[in-house]
C-alpha cells in the first residue's frame, strides 16, 4: 500500500483530458421523440456544424498564411453552374454565321441605328392597381415608352395601330389575382415575340433602401450570360427596348441578368466613392422572368410558328441543363 508508481497528480505526467463532444457520431435528431426537445437538439446541433466549419476555416487560412507563395491554389468548388451540360448552341462571338444572322435578322435596323425604340405598354383586360403601378414605373425605365390600356381590344388588332404609329416593341403585362404573372414582348413589325412567366415582382415602395425617383436620363443596359443562340435573341430583345447612347450624368444601369435559365432584372444608380469603391441603390421596380416560348412574327396564339418552345417534362430532365 502506498507503493504505487501511478502519475500524481500537478506533476506535469497526467494523461490529457478527452475532448468534450457534444453529439456522438451516430447521433440522429429523428430519434428524439419528444418535438419540443427535438428542435432545440437540431438547432444546437447546427450552431456546433457551424462552429467546427468555421475552424476548419481558420485553420485552413493560417495554414496558407504560413506557407505564403507555397500554398496549394484554392479549390474551385463545384456549382450547377460550373458543372454546366455542354451546349452546341452556345455562341462563339468570332462565328461568321452568327455575324451574319445579326447582320440580317429582325433587329439588324436597331443595331445600325435606323430606328429609335419607341415601346407600347400595357396590361391584360381590367388590371387592377399593383399592376397599373406596376406598368407605370416600367415606363420610367424604358425611355420614350408609353403606357395604354386595353379596353377590350384583342392584340389582333392593337398591333397594327402600333405599327401605324411607329412603335418598335410592344410589352404586354399579365396579371393573376391582382398580381403580375406574365409578360409578352413583341418586336414590330415582323417579330419576334417572346413569351415569359413573370414573379417576385417588387414595386418601389417595396424595396428597403431604395434610391429617390429615377431621373429622365437615358440608362446604361447590362445583359449577362446569354450565351447560347435562344439566350443571344432574347438579350437582342431586351437591348432593342433602350436607345443606342446612354446617358452617364445620370449614373442609372439596367441590369438583364441570367442565371439558370431565370432573367433577373434590377434597376440601380451608382456612384463612385474613390477610385476602388462605388456605392449603388436600387431604384426599382424588380422581378424576374423565365421563357415559356419563342415565336416568329407578331403575336399569333392559334396559327404562330413557334421557334422555342418550354416543354417541362422533356426540357427539365437534368439540372445542369440550360438553354440561355
Amino acid at each position: 500500500a502506498g507503493g504505487g508508481s501511478g502519475p500524481v497528480p500537478g506533476d506535469g505526467t497526467d494523461p490529457p483530458a478527452p475532448e468534450r463532444v457534444l453529439f456522438p457520431p451516430t447521433f440522429s435528431v429523428s430519434e428524439i421523440k419528444n418535438k419540443q426537445r427535438r428542435h432545440f437538439m437540431f438547432l444546437r446541433w447546427k450552431q456546433q456544424q457551424r462552429k467546427e466549419k468555421l475552424a476548419l476555416k481558420k485553420k485552413r487560412r493560417k495554414e496558407r498564411e504560413a506557407l505564403g507563395d507555397k500554398a496549394p491554389p484554392k479549390a474551385i468548388p463545384k456549382t450547377i453552374e460550373n458543372q454546366r451540360v455542354y451546349d452546341e448552341t452556345t455562341v462563339d462571338p468570332n462565328d461568321e454565321e452568327v455575324a451574319f444572322d445579326e447582320a440580317t435578322d429582325e433587329f439588324a435596323p436597331y443595331f445600325n441605328r435606323q430606328t429609335v425604340p419607341k415601346i407600347l405598354i400595357t396590361t391584360s383586360d381590367r388590371p387592377r392597381g399593383r399592376t397599373v403601378r406596376f406598368c407605370e414605373q416600367l415606363a420610367t425605365v424604358i425611355p420614350n415608352s408609353h403606357v395604354y390600356y386595353r379596353r377590350g381590344l384583342a392584340l389582333k388588332r392593337i398591333i397594327p395601330q402600333c405599327i401605324a404609329r411607329d412603335f418598335t416593341d410592344l410589352i404586354v403585362i399579365n396579371e393573376d389575382r391582382k398580381i403580375p404573372n406574365g409578360l409578352v414582348l413583341s418586336h414590330l413589325p415582323d417579330g419576334p415575340t417572346a413569351h415569359f412567366r413573370m414573379s417576385s415582382v417588387r414595386l418601389r415602395k417595396e424595396i428597403k433602401r431604395k434610391g429617390k425617383e429615377p431621373t429622365e436620363h437615358v440608362p446604361e443596359v447590362i445583359l449577362n450570360n446569354f450565351t447560347t443562340r435562344l439566350g443571344h435573341s432574347i438579350g437582342r430583345m431586351f437591348a432593342a427596348l433602350f436607345p443606342h447612347d446612354p446617358q452617364f450624368i445620370g449614373r442609372q444601369v439596367a441590369t438583364f441578368h441570367n442565371q439558370r435559365d431565370y432573367i433577373f432584372f434590377r434597376f440601380h444608380r451608382y456612384i463612385f466613392k474613390s477610385e476602388k469603391k462605388v456605392g449603388i441603390q436600387e431604384l426599382g421596380p424588380r422581378f424576374t422572368l423565365k421563357l415559356r416560348s419563342l415565336q416568329k412574327g407578331t403575336f399569333d396564339s392559334k396559327f404562330g410558328e413557334y421557334e422555342w418552345i418550354h416543354k417541362r417534362r422533356e426540357m427539365d430532365t437534368s439540372r445542369r441543363k440550360f438553354h440561355l
